[in-house]
């Protein structure tokens, strides 16, 4: 759900604000309504939008408008889980990581863009923060939410990033420990301050630097889901997230800290919104795996919206189907056989 449009940062890689103008903020008000609209169709989960989704109420004169609203989404009867996307380091705020702590239904999960770890590279940017101001708010979240898995973005080779440059994403990556990282060969967007920056970095070089950090992060990722193992969590059932599902038997669900895992069938019908319970017993990189019998499923509101929305299309009467014209001379008729046939 959209809290905000448009931006007011001015990433020298970035197009949006030329494209979008400025940040807009929608009114407190109006996104609790929606959100309160959507739970009572069924909905238990909501991730709250913005191109910098942590400086709304800047446009309404509030800086700590963000925090409130992640703490009124708390009070919010049926409203099982808030995520949010995407923040931006210079406006992530104490009260926001208190927000988040001490709102129950706020997941243990933080996007939090990087681009670069190099104090360089990140001026050249045009990002209002630098490498310690933002492994300290790592430390910050991790401190007040210990199992809390974030991510990133990182970008590799932006005009004028040197090996040195490089090795500080590097650094930052294996301080930061990220559960995930979304990584960019930078790539020029007309229309962007970068894109006419002298320093531009040879395919081979960034490439090179590319799977230099994928793999790092790899191996992180995977260190970090490891740990997961012999945890028991609480999983929203999802649709379409597991691709092997069907010749696996198995389902597919969100833990709380976003993570993916694949679970076992139970022979009681779970759809997708239930939420199950089940132990973790095997890690990959990228997900992980619930081998053994689910320990428990609770029905939610959310799987009873998924079952009615299903039984209605399948109870749907099919249409008429009235063809396509085609293009081009027209068949011949079928001969006629006997009646009135002339030759």
């Amino acid at each position: 759900m959209s809290i905000s449009v448009g931006c007011n940062n001015t990433c020298t890689f970035c197009i949006v604000p030329a494209l979008r103008g400025k940040e807009k903020d929608r009114r407190p008000g109006d996104i609790l309504a929606e959100i309160e609209a959507l739970v009572g169709e069924g909905v238990s989960e909501i991730t709250l939008l913005g191109q910098n989704v942590n400086a709304y109420g800047s446009d309404i004169g509030d800086r700590e408008a963000f925090s409130k609203l992640l703490r009124a989404c708390g009070t919010i009867d049926g409203l099982e889980r808030v995520r949010f996307t995407s923040p931006h380091p210079r406006d992530f705020t104490d009260d926001v990581i208190a927000a988040m702590a001490e709102t129950p239904n706020v997941m243990p999960q933080l996007h939090m863009p990087l681009q670069s770890g190099s104090d360089p590279v990140l001026k050249a940017m045009r990002r209002s923060y630098r490498q310690e101001r933002y492994l300290g708010i790592i430390e910050k979240v991790r401190d007040a939410i210990p199992h809390a898995a974030i991510s990133t973005d990182i970008i590799v080779g932006f005009p004028g990033e040197t090996e040195e440059d490089f090795q500080q994403t590097l650094h930052v990556v294996r301080e930061a420990r990220f559960a995930q990282a979304f990584t960019f060969q930078y790539s020029k967007r007309p229309g962007t301050p970068a894109a006419e920056m002298d320093g531009q970095i040879p395919k081979k070089v960034v490439q090179e630097r590319y799977e230099r950090l994928v793999a790092l992060q790899e191996e992180i990722s995977w260190e970090e889901n490891k740990k997961q193992v012999g945890r028991t969590v609480e999983l929203m059932v999802a649709e379409g997230e597991g691709r092997k599902d069907g010749a696996t038997h198995r389902l597919s669900g969100r833990a709380p800290d976003s993570r993916l895992v694949h679970f076992t069938k139970p022979e009681q019908e779970v759809r997708p919104g239930d939420v199950v319970t089940v132990e973790i017993t095997y890690a990959a990189p990228h997900h992980l795996l619930a081998e053994g019998a689910v320990l428990d499923v609770r029905r939610t509101r959310a799987g009873d919206a998924w079952e009615k929305r299903n039984t209605e299309k399948a109870a749907r009467p099919a249409g008429v189907l009235l063809g396509l014209p085609k293009v081009g001379v027209p068949e011949p008729l079928p001969a006629v056989t006997g009646g009135c046939a002339v030759d």
